[in-house]
C-alpha cells in the first residue's frame, strides 16, 4: 500500500513489532529531531520511552515500531546520520529483557465489583495505587502481553482512563550499549 502524500510505501499490518536503543545527547530538541526523521521517512513509532542513562548528559531512548528488517536497517543508519545520536542498536526480541508500565483507572461500582478486581490485580501481580468510592487506580509492570491480557480482563469492569508507559529495554546477559570512557 502507497501513502499518496510522500509516494512511499506503507509499512503492513503484518510487520513485526522491532526494538530499536539508542543513546543521545540530553538535551533539548533531541526528541523533536529523531521523531521529525521518522516522520520525513514515513516510518511511525509505536511507542517511545527516554531517561538519563548512568552517565550524565546522555539519554537512553528505546523506540518500537512495526516493520521488516529493511526498515529497521535504514531506521538505524537515519538515526546514525543525527549529529545528537551517539550510538543507536536493533535489540532483537529474543535476547533482551523488556517491561513496560500501565495506570488503568476502572470503575467499581459496589464491594464485591471492588474485591473482584482486587483479586485479578494480585494475580497478575499488579498494584493498587489509588481507591476512591466508584474507582480504583492500578499499576501494572510486566511484557506487552502482560499488560494486553490484563487490559482485556479490565474491560469487563470499564476503564475509565488509561496510560502506557511504552516499552522499555536492555539486551540480556553482558551485551550493552553503553558508552565506553
Amino acid at each position: 500500500m502507497w501513502n499518496k502524500r510522500t509516494g512511499r510505501e506503507l509499512l503492513m499490518a503484518t510487520s513485526e513489532i522491532k526494538v530499536i536503543a539508542a543513546i543521545v545527547e540530553n538535551k533539548p530538541g533531541v526528541l523533536h529531531s529523531i521523531a521529525n526523521m521518522f516522520r520525513r521517512r514515513g516510518f511511525n513509532i509505536e511507542s517511545i520511552t527516554v531517561g538519563h542513562t548512568e552517565k550524565k548528559g546522555l539519554a537512553r531512548m528505546t523506540i518500537t515500531l512495526n516493520g521488516d528488517e529493511k526498515t529497521i536497517e535504514q531506521v538505524v543508519k537515519q538515526m546514525n546520520k543525527l549529529i545528537d545520536v551517539i550510538k543507536v542498536n536493533y535489540l532483537e526480541k529474543e535476547n533482551i529483557v523488556a517491561r513496560e508500565l500501565a495506570l488503568v483507572k476502572i470503575k467499581v461500582a459496589d464491594p464485591k465489583t471492588r474485591s473482584d478486581a482486587i483479586n485479578c490485580v494480585e494475580v497478575f501481580r499488579g498494584r493498587v495505587v489509588d481507591v476512591s468510592p466508584e474507582s480504583l487506580t492500578i499499576e501494572i509492570t510486566g511484557t506487552s502481553d502482560k499488560i494486553d491480557a490484563f487490559l482485556n480482563l479490565m474491560r469487563t469492569y470499564g476503564i475509565l482512563e488509561l496510560a502506557r508507559t511504552g516499552l522499555t529495554a536492555l539486551a540480556r546477559g553482558v551485551k550493552s550499549i553503553r558508552i565506553m570512557e
